[in-house]
């Protein structure tokens, strides 16, 4: 999306800048905690994120960026055996971020 401003003397363009995450769910959903675990591979991110989850209250959310393609299997893995909803997933090339629940 496009947005034009104009003034008296200039026009300036201004455009929205793609999110990492749906913007339905950026929306909708507060990130209460931010993991970075870039660099690392399996299994760091996973034990990082549950050592973080566990200091979490319930209904908080924790948003996790990886740079380990694996992650993608690893956090919906995760997810499902421990009944933390994986609100979103998604990646660019070089970085998969996923946006977990705390139940």
């Amino acid at each position: 999306m496009t947005r034009y401003v104009s003034s008296a003397k200039m026009t300036w363009k201004f455009r929205k800048q793609p999110s990492p995450i749906p913007s339905a769910i950026m929306n909708a959903t507060q990130i209460n905690k931010e993991l970075d675990v870039k660099g690392l591979n399996c299994p760091l991110p996973i034990l990082r994120a549950k050592k973080a989850l566990a200091d979490m209250a319930t209904g908080q959310v924790l948003k996790v960026v990886s740079t380990d393609p694996g992650s993608v299997k690893d956090f919906a893995a995760f997810c499902k055996q421990t009944g933390n909803p994986l609100l979103s997933s998604s990646e660019t090339p070089t970085e998969f971020t996923f946006v977990i629940s705390k139940r």
